[in-house]
């Protein structure tokens, strides 16, 4: 018998559609068709392969109200958020529109002598492409739109909290000409991811926590075949005291706190602020934090909508009592809000420290901790303890203090005067905890691709 997946609003926890869900058999099916489509679709002109991914983003901006609305529904991002990504996505595009010939066509190392040596870059062949809910357009598009691109197929599986907005791509990927047999999209939770673990795969691309991902890398290590883990984060900023602007600071790191409800693996997780300017800064970020509008997501006016995954819910509860029974002060929120839906109030803390876990455990939600710090030592030695390396930040007005700290940050990513940013010009790669490989950037283009050397003897 086959079983279905329930898709709910989170606003209002209601059952907003219910899909029946992949079956073993027709996973090991479409895997047959995607390695006979695969072939196909390697020898397709580059050229004409990128031609493809254009017409679907033009394709996806044609219909981004719809589709907007689709990714509000199903995870409760606010409907501005939703936009933003959908039209924040199209710099993948453009970067592959402008980067993916130079770095996939076949390089001339050597033209002369007695032997003549080239590269050429060949796809991986079917690739998994497991994604995430949060922002699945930028993490999905930052996979499977290299990915074919490059010649490969994929087997994509959304998660089962943005299943809707999966089953979308499948739908716009074929209207702008990528064959059925190359791309599949999966309907199903954990139990059909489990299940692709096992399959004969090529690669396997995964967006999502710690925890899966590590399942992920020792599940199928016996293979040997290329797996990229974009995990989750602690990301620390760092508000030093020679800050131009207290007020732009603050409201600066409050977005990168609280953007899409704190749903981010780049999020500011936690802030250290210097002693000279500790109270300014605090109060300027509640003043900031408490404007932020909490609401309907399909509102154009809400900042705050409810969280995605109502299990969230119990985490953010815990780091609250956690921090409360420790000492830290409680300055905004802390409690879930009466009514439907899974909404969280923004939550802010001073006087924290590290034996809190707001301080030190991921926690993917509207609720931050600051922590006074009396120098740039001390800072360094806060930031640097943590399990993950995705992104740090410091806030300062002297690029050379800035750059001696982010120099000693074990991260993929280091932020002067901006947080939670994603740029497809440069790798996004997380160290540790947070993951392995890169995407975006030559190197996110040719993490779909593997060499072949070349000695060619006229």
């Amino acid at each position: 018998m086959q079983d279905n997946i329930e898709i709910r609003n989170p606003a209002t926890g209601a059952v907003a559609a219910t899909l029946p869900s992949s079956t073993t058999v027709e996973l090991e099916n479409t895997l047959s068709l995607l390695k006979q489509g695969q072939r196909d679709w390697a020898k397709v002109p580059l050229q004409d392969r990128l031609e493809c991914i254009i017409q679907f983003g033009q394709l996806i901006l044609a219909n981004k109200q719809e589709l907007s609305e689709i990714l509000t529904n199903e995870t409760g991002k606010p409907i501005t958020q939703s936009l933003n990504e959908i039209n924040g996505a199209q710099n993948r595009i453009e970067h592959l529109r402008k980067n993916a010939t130079k770095w996939l066509s076949e390089e001339v190392v050597v033209s002369e002598g007695a032997t003549l040596e080239n590269i050429r870059y060949e796809p991986l062949g079917v690739i998994a492409n497991i994604s995430a809910w949060n922002f699945p357009y930028n993490v999905g598009f930052n996979v499977f739109l290299y990915a074919l691109v490059a010649g490969n197929a994929v087997l994509y599986k959304p998660s089962e909290f943005a299943t809707l907005t999966g089953l979308q791509f499948a739908k716009y990927l074929y209207q702008a000409g990528i064959p059925e047999n190359v791309f599949h999209c999966i309907v199903g939770d954990g139990r059909i991811g489990e299940h692709i673990l096992s399959l004969p795969l090529d690669g396997y691309f995964f967006t999502g926590s710690y925890k899966t991902g590590l399942h992920i890398a020792t599940t199928v290590a016996h293979k040997l075949v290329p797996v990229q883990l974009e995990l989750g984060g602690k990301d620390p900023l760092y508000v030093a005291d020679d800050v131009a602007d207290i007020k732009q600071a603050a409201v600066s790191a409050a977005e990168g706190a609280f953007y899409n409800n704190g749903q981010s693996c780049c999020a500011v997780e936690r802030i250290y602020v210097s002693a000279l300017i500790y109270d300014r800064f605090v109060e300027a970020f509640i003043e900031e934090v408490a404007s932020y509008r909490v609401g309907d997501p399909m509102d154009v006016d809400t900042f705050i909508g409810p969280l995605t995954r109502a299990e969230q819910l119990v985490v953010l509860e815990d780091q609250v009592k956690d921090a409360l029974q420790k000492g830290a002060r409680l300055r905004l929120g802390g409690h879930v809000l009466e009514g439907k839906g899974y909404y969280y109030a923004p939550t802010v803390f001073d006087h924290c420290d590290h034996r809190m876990a707001l301080m030190c455990d991921e926690t993917f939600g509207p609720l931050i901790g600051i922590q006074k710090v009396s120098s740039d030592e001390e800072a360094i030695g806060l930031m640097q303890d943590t399990a993950y390396g995705l992104t740090a930040a410091v806030f300062s007005s002297d690029r050379d203090r800035a750059m001696r700290i982010l120099d000693q940050m074990d991260t993929g990513t280091v932020y002067w005067n901006c947080c939670d940013r994603v740029s497809p010009n440069v790798p996004w790669s997380g160290r540790r905890n947070s993951g392995l490989g890169s995407t975006l950037s030559a190197q996110g283009i040719r993490a779909f691709v593997q060499p072949k050397a070349y000695h060619l003897r006229p």
